[in-house]
């Protein structure tokens, strides 16, 4: 098939985790043998932190505005399928483009927002896309599950809202041996309502455990935070680098967005790639994470400084390791791109038979 994607970047995770789950999702699309071009709007803070990706992404157009559009309209309309991810640059207007142009293609909302996106759809707020187009794609992927989705059907009228969780491509993202640097890290962009839990899960810990290292990677986040003198601070670290950035943490910290937590059946990107790599989480309890994970088994849990203290100085080396390993097995088993690509295909095909048998 022909897939046309457009999504808020592939080539830079540069301040995003959309980065991820779009590199992998483009790999499994052409290993398995569709056409895949992706769509990304040309902006100063991803083009200072992009990547060199190779053909096994597929064929990837930077686009500087709409006008920059029009010579692929001959492809939009052969198109079998046309995704459009949440907070693409002038989403509303490129999602009107696209459902315009698709002739016989099925038509996609990706949001690996939900949440979000929910609460922008009930104040009026379109930075990315508005009430009355998300209710004329074919199937809403939702990176949510639970309420959120009969929320979405119910008060804003969307077709097929399907969890479409996030995923990892298993070659990109697995165990390599190096030794352990830090107790406890954590890769996230700054966000103010998860500063609250990192104060209390990470830098907390770091403070009552001064012979004990930690680390925090990530942009955006403001002069004045007070870091221990045993955090470590990166601005970035690319993908590549994920894989060595994780196998030199003992643990690594899973959190949770504030609107994602309250909804909950919200897994991040992060959390998978952490577990495809072998590293045993600590996160924040939240809603449906049992449904991913089993909590004690394959994932632990912390509410406060001291369970993570309790954790980081108490719990069994082997017990450490064998997290670890049941989080990688879980997630092979349930959550890589190949994993959603099949489904992807079967919802195509649904939905595809569907409309021409309307048509004729």
């Amino acid at each position: 098939m022909k897939f046309a994607l457009f999504g808020l970047s592939i080539t830079s995770s540069w301040g995003n985790g959309h980065t991820v789950t779009f590199r992998a999702l483009t790999k499994a699309l052409v290993k398995r043998g569709h056409d895949v071009v992706f769509f990304e709007r040309d902006v100063p803070w991803y083009r200072s932190f992009r990547d060199e990706l190779g053909p096994e992404y597929g064929r990837i157009e930077l686009y500087s505005s709409l006008a920059d559009l029009k010579p692929f309209k001959k492809e939009l309309k052969n198109a079998d399928c046309i995704m459009i991810g949440s907070f693409v640059p002038e989403g509303v207007a490129v999602a009107d483009l696209l459902l315009h142009q698709a002739r016989h293609a099925c038509t996609i909302f990706y949001d690996l927002d939900t949440p979000v996106t929910l609460r922008k759809l009930e104040e009026q707020d379109e930075e990315y896309i508005s009430r009355e187009l998300i209710s004329r794609f074919d199937l809403y992927f939702s990176f949510a599950g639970g309420a959120v989705l009969d929320k979405l059907a119910k008060r804003f009228a969307v077709q097929n809202p399907i969890p479409f969780w996030c995923c990892v491509d298993p070659e990109s993202h697995q165990p390599v041996e190096l030794a352990n640097e830090w107790d406890l890290g954590y890769l996230g962009t700054y966000s103010a309502d998860r500063q609250r839990r990192l104060h209390s899960l990470l830098l907390r810990p770091a403070q009552c455990l001064p012979n004990h290292h930690f680390i925090v990677s990530g942009p955006l986040y403001p002069p004045g935070i007070q870091w221990p003198e045993n955090v470590q601070r990166l601005e970035h670290t690319k993908p590549a680098e994920h894989n060595a950035f994780y196998a030199k943490q003992r643990y690594t910290l899973n959190i949770t967005r504030a609107a994602m937590a309250r909804n909950g059946y919200s897994p991040s990107t992060r959390l998978f790639e952490a577990a495809a790599c072998g590293t045993p989480i600590i996160s924040d309890p939240w809603p449906g994470l049992e449904e991913f994970f089993q909590p004690g088994s394959e994932i632990l849990i912390a509410t406060n400084y001291r369970a993570v203290a309790e954790i980081l100085c108490e719990l069994p080396e082997n017990d450490r390791k064998q997290v670890g390993e049941r989080a990688r097995k879980r997630v092979l088993h349930n959550h890589t791109a190949e994993h959603r690509i099949i489904k992807l295909e079967n919802l195509i095909q649904k939905t595809g038979s569907i409309k021409f048998g309307q048509r004729t």
